[in-house]
């Protein structure tokens, strides 16, 4: 098994430029998400380790040896893509062993290496099958199975799970994560623009952004550390609230006026030089509490309420800003459109950001 290293990889088509230099050391038997917004560069980057784009600039490393010339046949690479693309008339068998009949391996190696992945994704009572009787989900592991057998170094995984239902997502993730546990040196780089599939599954998260890097670090690293206001907005789900404020003070535990709020002490050091400057205070809707006598953050009129079961969602009219402040309450909660609520966060769950969205550095937790 091997590392991938991308050392300022560049690709462009014609005059516009997709990929725009990016570093990235992945170790062995890592397990990397890509994450970004639609034509932020994530599937580029996965089909130029792949070999399936030609690299513009720059070096890609795969198990230190330079790839950038090598066709993707050689490159030790097995991809899964977001369409299954079984061939209808084979078996799950003969689709599973499509790959090493080509390359020639012997009849006993072949059922050996089919047997063993239909075993570890649960296919085996399925290998007489064709295609088109499976399920999505089925069909899905069959293109994993393909890959599997053909023991490469490095996985590729471009939205596998994009074409399912939710519950068929869901079973899928859970046999994605259960494989990645199985083959723990297996280096595996994973396509996706699903919040839950980013967080559940990565050891470490890439965020881009118009063909460059963000942010890179764990998926708690990335929820309570964003560097700055696009990876805060972008990681969890509801999305952060953000809300222009004040910087009152500065220092280890600065102080900070939210539009529409009350001065608040927050967790974040800020420079004594900032004091008096525009910024922004982000908050997720799951840190937000009715205030009931604590330290208000905000204070607005209800625009709308969804009461889901085991959380009420509320949206707040926040003085003259145009979003509203979403705060995600446990349970069912009596509160009713038109009210005026206060709303609270404990410091530690405060971000502050300067006026150009970096951000602050916050206490480690």
């Amino acid at each position: 098994m091997a590392a991938v290293e991308l050392i300022d990889l560049k690709k462009s088509f014609g005059a516009v430029d997709v990929i725009k230099g990016v570093d990235l050391d992945i170790q062995q038997g890592e397990f990397i998400v890509f994450v970004g917004p639609s034509g932020c560069g994530k599937s580029t980057l996965l089909r130029l380790i792949a070999g399936l784009e030609e690299i513009t600039s720059g070096t890609l490393k795969i198990a230190d040896n330079v790839v950038n010339d090598v066709p993707p046949s050689k490159r030790g690479i097995a991809m899964v893509f977001q369409s299954y693309a079984l061939y209808p008339h084979m078996s799950v068998f003969n689709n599973m062993a499509f790959g090493m009949k080509l390359a020639r391996a012997s009849s006993d190696e072949i059922q050996k290496r089919v047997s063993a992945a239909a075993e570890m994704l649960q296919l085996t009572p399925l290998l007489t099958r064709l295609p088109r009787q499976l399920s999505g989900g089925q069909r899905q592991r069959v293109a994993i199975g393909r890959a599997i057998v053909r023991d490469p170094q490095v996985f590729l995984f471009d939205e596998p799970l994009s074409n399912l239902d939710a519950a068929l997502r869901v079973a899928t993730r859970i046999e994605i994560s259960k494989l990645n546990e199985r083959m723990v040196d297996t280096t595996m780089i994973y396509v996706t623009h699903d919040q839950v599939e980013a967080m559940t599954l990565a050891d470490r998260i890439v965020v881009l952004n118009a063909g460059l890097v963000e942010q890179v670090g764990t998926p708690m690293e990335l929820y309570l550390h964003p560097d700055n206001l696009f990876v805060a907005q972008f990681i969890g789900s509801p999305a952060m609230n953000v809300v222009p404020c004040v910087i009152e003070a500065g220092g280890e535990s600065s102080v900070v006026r939210a539009e529409g709020g009350n001065p608040v002490t927050t967790d974040v050091a800020v420079p004594g030089s900032a004091k008096g400057s525009k910024g922004m205070v982000g908050v997720r809707p799951e840190d937000l509490k009715l205030a009931n006598g604590g330290e208000t953050i905000f204070t607005g009129t209800v625009e709308i309420v969804e009461k889901l079961g085991e959380v009420t969602l509320i949206y707040v009219k926040v003085g003259n800003y145009e979003e509203p402040v979403l705060a995600k309450l446990v349970g069912i909660v009596d509160v009713n459109r038109g009210e005026t609520v206060e709303l609270a966060a404990l410091a530690k769950d405060l971000h502050v950001f300067d006026d150009k969205g970096k951000a602050y550095k916050r206490k480690r937790t």
